[in-house]
This record gives structure tokens, sequence and C-alpha cells, in this order.
């Protein structure tokens, strides 16, 4: 039997980020990838590689939610890049018809190529509509602050605020650190409302890979998939992002991209 992996997000045209790294993870780890897109986002290289921003109308996301789910037995899904609250009330309406055995939240706070008002009116949505639905959110440490109210600046603030983001519903939380925090180690933190877990790796580089975000919560998705439970989950997540970070591609961007190839899974 192949495990099915579910991705509601949005589509990047050069491959480092959205459904195509989900897509991409799903396939490495071994399952079977479903996608439904809510938005098309482009990256401008006239206008400093800024993002132009197309949403999927709300229908054809339900449309697309219902295929894949009449399609394939599904209980399991990553949430991705949103965009509009038009777009996150369909999704979460959609959600909310069907049983899940895990929704995967990475929270994608101030969509770029949109007005501030717009953006501050999907961050809003998001929190009130997908965020209770959640079973495992991955916010980064921007994210993680703005959801905590807790400024994020080294570890302990980093758990602080998983810990009050966990206090809002969410069953687990998985805190990102990853090279923003100081020290020499990429630490994020997994909260479950009774313990803190930390994943460690060395860090590669100190300049932002786009994608990683993405990679993260995709696999996390994949071995949920798969059956594993969530801590174990989030430690494979982590090698691999890890490893796709190592295997990055330099593109013509001022940032890197992730690379889901050749995954070693005894480093795991």
């Amino acid at each position: 039997m192949v495990n099915i992996a579910f991705t509601i997000a949005g589509s990047e045209a050069s491959g480092g980020a959205g459904a195509q790294t989900d897509i991409k993870t799903f396939h490495e780890l071994g399952t079977f990838g479903v996608i439904a897109l809510t938005c098309i986002v482009s990256f401008d290289p006239k206008n400093d590689w800024g993002h132009r921003f197309v949403p999927v109308d709300a229908q054809v996301i339900r449309d697309q939610i219902e295929a894949a789910t009449s399609v394939h037995d599904i209980d399991t899904v990553k949430i991705g890049m949103l965009g509009t609250p038009a777009t996150i009330a369909a999704v979460a309406d959609e959600l909310g018809k069907r049983e899940w055995r895990h929704i995967v939240v990475d929270p994608v706070l101030i969509c770029k190529g949109q007005e501030p008002g717009a953006a501050l009116d999907t961050d809003n949505a998001l929190k009130e509509q997908i965020l209770p639905k959640a079973t495992v959110l991955t916010p980064n440490v921007f994210e993680a602050s703005t959801l905590s109210g807790v400024e994020v600046t080294d570890l302990d603030s980093l758990k602080e605020a998983a810990k009050r983001i966990h206090e809002l519903g969410v069953p687990y939380v998985v805190a990102k650190g990853g090279a923003v925090l100081p020290g020499d180690e990429a630490i994020d933190v997994l909260y479950d409302g009774k313990e803190f877990t930390e994943f460690r790796a060395p860090k590669v580089g100190e300049r932002y890979v786009s994608g990683a975000g993405c990679t993260l919560a995709a696999a996390i998705t994949a071995e949920l998939a798969k059956g594993a439970d969530v801590k174990d989950a989030v430690r494979v997540a982590k090698a691999f992002v890890t490893q796709a970070i190592e295997h990055r591609v330099t593109p013509h961007t001022p940032f890197d991209e992730v690379y889901q190839g050749g995954f070693d899974a005894s480093l795991a």
C-alpha cells in the first residue's frame, strides 16, 4: 500500500518553495503526493525578486479538495500558503467536512504581494479559522513571535512562544529557530503540552534558504501519513531539511533554494 500525503498550498514557479517543494518532499519520503493549489506565486526579476501573487478562485479550490479526497483515502494534510480571506474560508469549510488524523499547518503570515491591510485581514482569518483545526503547527521565529506575543530572540523565548501557542489549542507546536537564533546550531523545538523536545543540527551558513520551512512541514506530513508519531516525524523531517539545505541550489536570486534529492535516511 502506498501512503497518501496531501498538500493545500500555493504554486511557486521557481520550484524552490510551495506545492512544488511539497510534492518533491512527499515523493522522496515514499508517499504519493496530492495537491490542491490555492494561488500562483512567481518572483518578479524586474522588481527585486518580489512576489507576483494571483489567487485561485475559491470554488476551484473547493473542487480540487473534493476531487482529491474522493479519488483517494486521505487523512493527513499539510496547509501551506492560502493568501486571501476567501481562500481561507473555503479551505476551513472543506476541512470541516471530513475527518482528519493530522492537519499540519505551516502558518504563512504576511502574504508577500498583498497590500498591508489585506495581509493583516488574511493573517487574522488564518488565526481564527485554520489554527483551531491544526494538530501540528510549524511556525518560524517571526510567526511564533506574532502568534504568541513573545519576542523570540533565543532558545528560551522560542520555547515560551511554543508553549503559548499550544495554549491557543494546538496540540503539537514545532517552533523553528533555524539559522535565525544565535549560536552554531539550528535548533527547533517540539512542545506537546507536557515536555519540550529539541532537534539540533549544525548551521549550514547564516543565510535564509528558500523552501526550508515548506520542506520541514511537508516532511512531517509525509512521515505522519506513513504512520509515524509526531516526535519521530519531526526527527526525520529535521534530518531531511538539513540535508536539503546542504544540497541547496544556487540560482540567480539573492537567496538559495533547498534541494530534496538524495536523502540519506540513515542520518535521521
